[in-house]
């Protein structure tokens, strides 16, 4: 890759989408549009996201409203204590990142959860449009049985309705996604953002819902640091303490999108300064 701007939305759950929408209206709204880059890469909640950005249907604002208001129809899931236990147990069982993610698929392929058709229907009806936006989006998930990185994009032979589903298949939580002849689990097993399909971009913006990270997984802040490294203007932006306080404890909860989407706008104004430095430079 390569290029001038390259705009990073990252996964992190309903709360994610709404946080992330709420950060990209405040910043338009001060003059810093970021939805004008010429790279998106999103990651699960990101992938929903960047969707709808790049599809030319929705402005900043339009997006940011979507996030508001009862959730009616929408039913909650939870990434519970014993499904992040079992994931942890599959970190310490690994020797390298790619085993990690192999034992994942496999839990994931293993679970009961809904069926993956009706999964496909709630993320269809989330996008705005259902065909490949004729800029550069990037849409990430994982092979379920191989643990390899998948980069989704118009040239990729995926439906994009295919594309966000498999980013957004949590494991355990939603079903894997079939695309030909693979199945595929959210891209935020490898990394929150996979930031790294950036680089070559000279500036570059990430927003991080979800800040962590582990040994086998790369946190947002290493990404961004390896791409300045390289030698581009980074920005990532994480949730303040007050959005992370109102993301609650289920980041699935779609009852938790619009205090979420409402932090973020609140949040942006924080970032106005250094996101114009990285974006007008």
């Amino acid at each position: 890759m390569g290029g001038d701007t390259a705009l990073v939305l990252g996964g992190g759950g309903l709360t994610g989408i709404g946080w992330e929408t709420g950060i990209l209206y405040g910043l338009a709204q001060a003059g810093v549009d970021l939805g004008t880059a010429d790279l998106v890469v999103g990651t699960s909640a990101g992938s929903v996201v960047g969707a709808q950005l790049t599809s030319g249907l929705l402005t900043p604002r339009e997006l940011y409203e979507r996030q508001l208001g009862d959730p009616a129809g929408e039913t909650a899931a939870r990434l519970g204590a014993g499904l992040v236990a079992r994931y942890a147990a599959a970190m310490i069982r690994s020797r390298d990142a790619e085993s990690y993610r192999r034992r994942v698929g496999a839990l994931a392929l293993a679970a009961e959860t809904a069926a993956e058709a009706e999964r496909r229907e709630v993320l269809a009806a989330r996008l705005v449009s259902h065909t490949w936006p004729e800029r550069k989006l990037v849409v990430t998930a994982v092979d379920a049985l191989s643990g390899e990185l998948a980069a989704f994009d118009r040239e990729s032979g995926a439906g994009l309705v295919d594309a966000v589903s498999a980013s957004c298949a949590v494991p355990g939580v939603w079903p894997p996604v079939t695309v030909g002849q693979r199945r595929f689990i959210d891209g935020g097993i490898r990394s929150a953002t996979n930031a790294d399909l950036a680089s070559g971009y000279a500036r570059v913006v990430i927003l991080a819902p979800m800040s962590l990270g582990s040994g086998l997984v790369p946190s947002p802040a290493v990404q961004a640091a390896r791409l300045r490294k390289a030698g581009a203007r980074v920005l990532l932006i994480t949730p303040s303490p007050q959005a992370r306080k109102v993301f609650g404890r289920n980041v699935l909860d779609p009852a938790r999108r619009d205090p979420a989407a409402r932090a973020g706008l609140v949040q942006a104004a924080e970032h106005v300064a250094e996101a114009a430095a990285v974006w007008s430079s």
